[in-house]
C-alpha cells in the first residue's frame, strides 16, 4: 500500500500543474505565472470594451492594455502564487510580493496619468482595481469576493467597463451588455478549469483534464479573436 500511494504522489508531481506551464526553475517560472491565455483572455475584454465605445482613441486603448497586464497579468498572478503556490515556482516569496507590489503600483500611475488626462472620473476605475487584485487573490476578508461572482464581475465585467470608460468617460447600455457577456463566459471558464485543475494538480491525471483545457484554449481563442475584429473595424 505504501508503495501505490508514493508511486502516486510521484505521478501527481510529475504532472504539469497547468497546461501552459512551462518546465519549473528560472524565467520559465516568471513566464508561467503570467497564465499567458488567462491575461489574453482578460486583455482581450479591455480591447473590446474600449472598441464598442462611441469615440475610439488607439492611445488610450494602449494604455488601458498596459495598465491592466500590470495589474491583472503580472500583479494579481504573482499574488495568486504567493497565496498557496498553486503552480509550485520556485520564485522567492521576496520577489512575487515585489513584483506585486511594483506592478499594481505601476497600473495605478497608468491609471492616475491618463484620468488627468481625459477625465477624474477614471480615479473610481482605479480604486476599485486597486483593492480588487489582493482582495481576490489574497482571498482577504474571508475571501468574500473569491468565488464566482466575485471572479465573473472582477475579471469578466470590469475589464470590459474600464475599456469603454477610458474611452467614452460614461457608461451605456452596450457597455453593461458586454460587461454581462465577459461576465458569463468567465463562469463559463471557471466551470470547465475547475474541474481541469482537480485533475492535474489532486489525481495526477493529465489526461482526465485535456477535454476541459481544449475547450478553454479555443474559447479563449475565440475571444482573442472578437476583440482583434471589432478593434480591427475601428480602425478601418
Amino acid at each position: 500500500m505504501g508503495s501505490k500511494v508514493q508511486r502516486s504522489n510521484m505521478q501527481r508531481a510529475d504532472v504539469k500543474r497547468a497546461y501552459y506551464a512551462l518546465p519549473p526553475g528560472g524565467w520559465r517560472d516568471y513566464v508561467t505565472i503570467l497564465h499567458l491565455p488567462y491575461t489574453a483572455w482578460n486583455l482581450s475584454y479591455v480591447a473590446l470594451g474600449a472598441a464598442l465605445a462611441p469615440h475610439f482613441h488607439v492611445n488610450r486603448l494602449l494604455l488601458g492594455l498596459a495598465a491592466f497586464a500590470l495589474a491583472l497579468g503580472v500583479s494579481a498572478h504573482a499574488l495568486d502564487e504567493l497565496h498557496g503556490r498553486p503552480l509550485r515556482t520556485q520564485i522567492p516569496t521576496p520577489v512575487l510580493v515585489g513584483l506585486a507590489a511594483v506592478s499594481l503600483a505601476g497600473a495605478c500611475a497608468i491609471g492616475v496619468v491618463a484620468a488627468a488626462a481625459w477625465g477624474w472620473w477614471l480615479l473610481a476605475f482605479i480604486g476599485v482595481g486597486a483593492v480588487l487584485v489582493p482582495a481576490y487573490n489574497l482571498e482577504l476578508a474571508g475571501g468574500i469576493i473569491h468565488n464566482e461572482p466575485g471572479l465573473a464581475l472582477s475579471w469578466g465585467a470590469f475589464p470590459i467597463l474600464t475599456g469603454y470608460f477610458v474611452e467614452a468617460q460614461t457608461i451605456r447600455l452596450e457597455a453593461v451588455l458586454a460587461a454581462g457577456y465577459g461576465a458569463v463566459l468567465i463562469m463559463a471558464q471557471r466551470t470547465l478549469s475547475t474541474p481541469a485543475r482537480e485533475a492535474r494538480r489532486v489525481r495526477g491525471a493529465a489526461a482526465d483534464a485535456e477535454p476541459y483545457e481544449r475547450a478553454l484554449r479555443l474559447i479563449g481563442l475565440a475571444v482573442v479573436l472578437l476583440a482583434c475584429a471589432v478593434v480591427a473595424a475601428r480602425l478601418t
